[in-house]
């Protein structure tokens, strides 16, 4: 028997084709309507349905365009009929007229702030304030339960409902008073504007409050369009939120991809949820997101675990987070408990380590990559960000420092994220002395004193001098790597070293390196040299997509490397590919497919391909390297978990590695476990892995079993 929700899933696609089919009957005409209220009305249970679907699950079940017409006849019947249309029809999320200023609304109840915990001590703590608050309620052996949520890095809002319908929106303001801007969340389709019939009888009145935000990928090409238009674009999804739902012109908030999430009930004049995990699942009942990522728990240690997880694992999802909220479950104990001043008793949240901070911007340098990429780089007083000294930080190109009009001497605020190396997000304007100094990019490489130019459509410059020193250092420094050739002993000291002194010239030179040629070179004795040489030697049995990262293509790293091998047998075929059949394989796009062909069409690095060949060096594909099916993989149906930081891989390609080999990784240990992959300053994930009795695989035993080593 089917479940319920699949139940209305079959009914509402049965009415879908229905109507679409009443459309392509009599669409283009407007005819059949004999009876138009109930069409309209249909229209419109069907359309709050895929909104849902789409905006609230993620999983649409028609098509954009099927979407498009089923919403062009609504509005098409609303127009023909003036009288049918309601504020809650999906049409009406287009915005007004421009107000002069926000209405003051008066919250029924403060929405109030919480108090904070920095560690698992201040959990701890708060824990056993509840625990002692709740003395005369539970026994000493009874388990106090809470929900913890994920705290979405947004704007707070209280949306109250009369009759099922949205009659009011309010920022949080001081707590107490805050801002009306229903008509701006009128726009936003994650929030219903009328609600879904619920198992009980809604109150007559409540409050849903929640957090309005923008997702990382939506606000990214916000961001590139506004860049486009020529506009000033904004600093994270946060402020982009919060510009967009405070327009006076409604019509601009409705043109913004922001989102929503509910997280609890406010004032209510009837029944409401017991515990704060039912009451997620009442409000998700009545049509509202609620993030999915809330667990109930009845163990301290299991929520501890549960915030540790979520502080490694944030950049996984798709919105910011800055920390856990953790909630007493029962709505009883929460009135038990009451609140202080200013924050609830019953609720903390429980901080991530910052990711921001603001320094002072010293000098802005630049540096010659392994392609010729002239970037710039901030050099910055020393500043501690998520346990981490930084004190160089990146500025990505010209346009980015002028655009946000970065000067060396500036207060600036650095960001770190994740696997993202730490970037100057911009400049703190109002600390300006007056003494700062703008910046441009040089005429010249600074290695090699060529003019370097700037090619159409690119946005960084570029030495073209074939014969530039850094470039080289740089290519030598890649090649030798643990993501390429992974020669053991060639660090980036040695590469300037070995360039430098001209022993090695091309990466070929490499191979024709005797002892006596490093005997000469500073640092170097009998052994450390033999040492050496045996890398370089075990370096020649490298599997082929390591030779292609090494060779230091641009666009070309170990997933396009990767693909690459599993479309052709050896270098040699790759070089005589067009750009038309390279730009076939799946994951190889026209701009790579293009370098990977121009890249072959120069002379030298033809010759250099053969040279490594004819010195031994493996230019042909190994039988683990052949594309195999998720079934064929020794990996597929294996459970993963990463912890700690890889040096080879980012975390979404440690994944897409696995993930094509018919794995799959979870965000934290459990009983299906098969293995955890540590990389450097391992979380609590590492202790749980041994306590459970899991493989725990280092970065170098990770890369061999994706090797098929």
């Amino acid at each position: 028997m089917n479940s319920p929700v699949a139940q209305r899933t079959d009914e509402m696609l049965s009415r879908t084709r229905e109507l679409l089919s009443h459309i392509e009957a009599n669409g283009a005409s407007g005819t059949l309507f004999s009876d138009p209220e109930t069409l309209v009305a249909n229209l419109r249970d069907v359309i709050r349905f895929h909104d849902r679907r789409y905006y609230v699950k993620d999983d649409p079940v028609i098509t954009d365009g099927e979407y498009d017409r089923l919403f062009a006849y609504l509005q098409q019947l609303e127009d023909a009929r003036p009288e049918l249309r309601d504020d809650t029809s999906p049409t009406q999320r287009v915005g007004g007229a421009p107000l002069d200023a926000f209405e003051k609304v008066r919250h029924p109840e403060p929405l109030l702030s919480l108090s904070n915990a920095f560690d698992a001590e201040d959990l701890a703590a708060w824990y056993d304030r509840c625990r002692r608050g709740l003395s005369g309620h539970l026994e000493a052996d009874d388990p106090l339960p809470v929900s913890a949520e994920l705290k979405i890095d947004g704007l707070a809002v209280a949306l109250t409902y009369r009759s099922g319908r949205l009659i009011t929106a309010a920022t949080r303001g001081d707590g107490r008073v805050g801002e009306n801007i229903t008509r701006n969340v009128r726009t936003i389709r994650s929030i219903p504007l009328k609600l879904e019939d619920s198992d009980r009888d809604m109150p007559e009145q409540f409050e849903v409050r929640g957090e309005v935000f923008m997702r990382r990928s939506r606000f990214e090409a916000f961001n590139k369009a506004l860049e486009e238009r020529g506009e000033k674009p904004f600093a994270n999804p946060r402020n982009a939120a919060a510009g967009s739902l405070r327009q006076l012109d409604p019509t601009v908030t409705a043109e913004r991809p922001l989102d929503f999430f509910a997280y609890g009930v406010g004032p209510s004049n009837g029944w409401i949820p017991e515990s704060q995990h039912q009451t997620l699942k009442w409000l998700s009942d009545l049509g509202f997101p609620v993030g999915g990522k809330a667990e109930y728990f009845e163990s301290l240690d299991a929520l501890q675990e549960f915030c540790e997880r979520w502080a490694e694992d944030r950049d996984s999802l798709d919105y910011e987070i800055d920390g856990v909220v953790v909630k007493v479950d029962s709505v009883e104990y929460q009135r038990v408990l009451g609140t202080i001043s200013n924050a609830p008793r019953w609720a903390v949240a429980y901080k991530f380590p910052a990711r921001e901070a603001t320094t002072t911007l010293t000098d802005i340098i630049v540096n010659v990559g392994r392609t010729g990429a002239i970037k710039p780089e901030a050099v910055l007083a020393p500043v501690h960000i998520g346990g981490v000294t930084v004190s160089q930080a990146t500025l990505h190109n010209a346009d980015y420092i002028s655009d946000r009009d970065i000067r060396i001497g500036d207060t600036v605020v650095v960001k770190r994220a994740g696997d993202v190396i730490p970037q100057v997000v911009r400049p703190v304007v109002d600390a300006r002395s007056g003494e700062e100094q703008e910046w441009s990019m040089p005429d010249v490489c600074p290695s090699c004193g060529s003019e370097i130019i700037r090619l159409p459509d690119e946005a960084d410059y570029f030495c073209v001098a074939s014969d530039c020193p850094a470039q080289f250092i740089r290519l030598l420094e890649h090649f030798a790597s643990r993501s390429a050739m992974d020669i053991e002993g060639l660090g980036s000291k040695l590469a300037v070293l070995l360039a430098e002194e001209g022993v090695v010239s091309t990466l070929a030179d490499l191979y024709r390196l005797t002892v006596d040629d490093l005997l000469q070179l500073e640092g170097f004795a009998q052994k450390k040299a033999e040492n050496l040489l045996d890398g370089i030697e075990a370096s020649k049995e490298q599997p082929l997509h390591r030779l292609i990262t090494g060779l230091g293509i641009r666009h070309v790293g170990r997933d396009a490397a990767m693909r690459l091998v599993h479309n052709y047998e050896s270098l040699q075929e790759i070089s005589e590919a067009g750009r038309e059949e390279l730009e076939m394989i799946d994951g190889i796009g026209p701009v790579t497919a293009e370098s990977v062909h121009d890249w072959f069409e120069i002379e030298e690095n033809v010759q250099l391909v053969e040279e490594l060949r004819h010195l031994g060096v493996n230019t042909k594909r190994l039988a683990q390297e052949a594309p195999v099916t998720a079934s064929e993989s020794p990996i597929a149906g294996a459970t993963f978990v990463l912890t700690g930081s890889l040096e080879r891989f980012t975390r979404k390609e440690a994944k897409q590695e696995i993930e094509q080999r018919g794995g799959k990784v979870t965000g934290s240990v459990s009983g299906n476990t098969d293995f955890l992959v540590r990389g450097e300053n391992p979380g609590s994930k590492l202790q749980a892995a041994e306590d459970r009795g899991v493989t725990v695989l280092s970065e170098e035993d990770f890369v061999a079993l994706l090797d098929g080593s």
